[in-house]
């Protein structure tokens, strides 16, 4: 049986393009209220004025996931805000043209890392204590088909999605007496921003058989809505044919 969102608090990271701003809108559908962060300020002004205008009661905070101050700052902000933090929707990541280890830098793998694995660390330590104390919380993770099944998507990206998926199911099992829930979510080839971080972007023709960012937030909005007492520790999302 599902339950309504409405009325609660959805802090959404990431929320600039792609799948978190796909789901801030359709969580702000639901009647959730909303904070949602990303670096480009200008983005996230958009997203707020769209949100608003359809009654959605939304506030930004522009932030660095690699900075584990902007995380906990976000953090601080938001129980400020609102008063608590009931989902988490962390869908912050990035990739490099120079995933391959000839051209794979140091410096590379630790911004991939920091993105991708290391900014859901900081958030969710920043908002643990509150949740706790509220004995409720759901912490959804975005992370990729690309964690769990080898591709050429490059060792940090990889790398930083396998340990997502790791670090979203230890969370679990450490915090579910808590009352906290975690989800991971692994989709497959989606058509975002992100193909432009491709060596070679697929083809119109692949793209167009590709996922959308809404059709994965359909499937985060469908989690969210989970009577308490249900856990959904980690779902696939594919498309239907590549």
């Amino acid at each position: 049986m599902s339950v309504s969102l409405k009325g609660q608090v959805a802090l959404v990271v990431g929320a600039s393009s792609g799948i978190g701003h796909a789901s801030a809108v359709l969580l702000g559908q639901e009647g959730m209220k909303m904070m949602v962060s990303a670096r480009r300020k200008e983005r996230l002004e958009q997203l707020q004025t769209k949100l608003t205008g359809s009654g959605v009661e939304c506030d930004i905070f522009p932030a660095d996931a690699a900075r584990p101050e902007d995380m906990q700052a976000l953090a601080d902000a938001t129980v400020k805000r609102f008063g608590k933090v009931d989902l988490l929707v962390y869908a912050t990541g990035t990739n490099t043209k120079d995933r391959y280890l000839p051209k794979l830098t140091v410096d590379l793998w630790h911004e991939l890392l920091q993105a991708n694995l290391n900014g859901g660390y900081y958030i969710t330590r920043a908002l643990l204590p509150a949740m706790r104390e509220a004995k409720s919380g759901h912490l959804i993770f975005v992370s990729s088909i690309s964690g769990k099944i080898p591709d050429v998507s490059g060792a940090a990206y990889q790398a930083s999605k396998r340990g997502m998926v790791g670090f979203a199911h230890a969370l679990r099992v450490e915090e579910k007496e808590n009352g906290i829930r975690t989800c991971v979510v692994c989709p497959g080839l989606v058509d975002s921003e992100l193909m432009e971080k491709r060596p070679v972007k697929p083809t119109r023709e692949t793209l167009d058989k590709a996922l959308q960012p809404e059709d994965v937030a359909e499937v985060i909005v469908a989690i969210a809505k989970t009577h308490p007492r249900v856990a959904v520790p980690e779902i696939d999302v594919m498309p239907t044919v590549l």
